[in-house]
């Protein structure tokens, strides 16, 4: 059941990490507006099903005036509102205190803060924490943290030791720059044992991305409609993920069916199963334009 809708305020990012599965950077494009925001919470309250509306991105604080408007606008009906941010504003608890206060005002429920070496190398501000401390000073309701670090061999834990192999550890989703940037010297699987989606809720749903082109995604890159085109709500209603072109084969057999059913070239093993799915969209992406979509995302544009 879908509960959740994540607005990707903006691709724009002041930061350009490693393991950004959006392909972020200063000059990505694509970013709301005010009336593709209403539309979209309107769209949310036909659903019926949607609890939380997120905005993130990108750096949703780089576009504060259109964030604090839709915090605001979220939670006039009714959704509770999480925001996720890198932080890049809490030079100071003075300084942010002016950036968080309209942002608690507006009644936000939940805060996610970047706090790993991905957005801070070189960094000693020690922003998050700044952030953070504020945020509690505010009373906003929820506070984390998201840490990703960076992607290495654990031979001790539990997990390895039942399963008989090297477990990776970091939380690194292998999507996006972090296929470019993070998978060497990784351990690899053979790519026909790589025959499930363990990440994405394809048939329930659970939640959405969705960006100012229209896209709604399920995955980063993998879309099930436009809503610029069709109702967000006629969208979910009509979504069946077994006639999916991507889906569909996902559901069967994981990115190994995708392989398979599309005859793609391929290397005999890979990462994970994340790695697998990825390259094997990126390959079918001017096969099923609509669906693995926007470009950007597979670092195209």
């Amino acid at each position: 059941m879908l509960t959740q809708l994540h607005l990707l305020l903006t691709y724009t990012c002041n930061y350009e990490c490693d393991h950004c599965f959006l392909y972020c950077n200063p000059s990505s494009k694509g970013t709301f507006t005010l009336k593709q925001i209403r539309h979209i919470l309107d769209e949310a309250f036909k659903i019926k099903t949607i609890e939380w509306i997120y905005f993130e991105g990108g750096e949703p604080f780089l576009y504060y005036p259109l964030l604090v408007e839709g915090v605001k606008l979220a939670r006039d009906y009714g959704f509770k509102v999480g925001i996720v941010t890198n932080s890049y504003w809490a030079t100071n608890e003075e300084d942010a205190e002016l950036w968080l206060h309209n942002i608690a005002k507006s009644g936000v429920t939940a805060m996610e803060i970047s706090n790993d070496d991905f957005h801070f190398v070189d960094d000693d501000r020690n922003l998050p924490i700044i952030a953070q401390k504020v945020a509690e000073k505010l009373r906003i309701p929820s506070i984390s943290t998201i840490t990703i670090d960076k992607p290495e061999i654990d031979l001790h834990s539990k997990e390895a030791k039942n399963k008989g192999s090297a477990i990776m550890k970091g939380g690194a989703v292998f999507r996006g720059r972090a296929v470019e940037k993070l998978i060497f010297g990784l351990p690899t699987r053979p790519w026909e044992t790589l025959n499930e989606c363990p990440y994405e809720d394809l048939e329930g749903l659970g939640r959405v991305h969705l960006d100012s082109f229209g896209n709604v995604q399920i995955c980063q890159g993998l879309s099930i409609g436009n809503f610029l085109e069709t109702p967000l709500n006629e969208i979910i209603r009509d979504y069946d993920p077994r006639k999916h072109p991507i889906c569909g084969p996902l559901l069967e057999g994981g990115p190994a069916q995708l392989v398979r059913q599309y005859h793609l070239d391929h290397e005999s093993e890979y990462v994970d199963e994340c790695h697998l799915c990825y390259l094997m969209r990126k390959s079918l992406i001017d096969k099923f334009p609509k669906f693995l979509t926007p470009r950007q995302v597979y670092g195209l544009e």
